[in-house]
């Protein structure tokens, strides 16, 4: 069981990951276009500033989740780092569940925001509804709450091949 959970969420992971650097290599080419056209066409594109705003919550979110994942995130460890082990021990597992909450929390109430919002559509892109634009951030919360539980069954996995890209350019310049 443990190893399908583990392959299932480095699966999630990959895709988190993909997910995330589309976001932002398409927020890459949006943003210059916006500004080719405003400044060299001289009739300015309506579109690409919110696009490039939905595409950083994308990226935000999910990538957030990807980065928890990895042991990424940021953390400050002063007050924990001078604590003796058992403490220090005690200190992780209360960061891990108030993580599962926050995480149900974005999960539960993003999808109460996403409902509230579905019959309502952005003023600066008449297509999209307001609550897929908030899509990202229940999403976002199920799937970091996923890879809280595993940390908390599984222990860290940020370990991992499928998150240790410096691990694979080392073996690679080796051959």
């Amino acid at each position: 069981m443990k190893t399908l959970v583990l392959r299932v969420n480095d699966t999630l992971y990959s895709g988190c990951i993909w997910v995330a650097g589309l976001s932002i290599l398409t927020m890459t080419l949006i943003i210059p276009w916006g500004i080719f056209a405003r400044y060299v066409l001289g009739s300015g594109s309506s579109w690409p500033e919110p696009v490039a705003i939905l595409l950083m919550v994308v990226f935000a979110f999910i990538g957030a989740a990807a980065s928890y994942r990895a042991g990424a995130h940021m953390a400050v460890t002063t007050v924990t780092d001078r604590l003796p082990p058992a403490q220090r021990k005690a200190a992780a597992l209360l960061v891990q569940v108030l993580m599962l909450l926050v995480c149900a929390f974005m999960a539960f109430y993003g999808i109460k925001l996403c409902v509230t919002t579905w019959n309502q559509f952005l003023a600066t892109l008449p297509s999209i509804r307001v609550g897929m634009a908030y899509a990202p951030i229940p999403v976002g919360g199920a799937i970091t709450l996923l890879f809280v539980l595993e940390k908390l069954f599984y222990g860290d996995q940020s370990h991992r091949q499928v998150m240790r890209f410096d691990v694979v350019e080392e073996s690679e310049g080796a051959a």
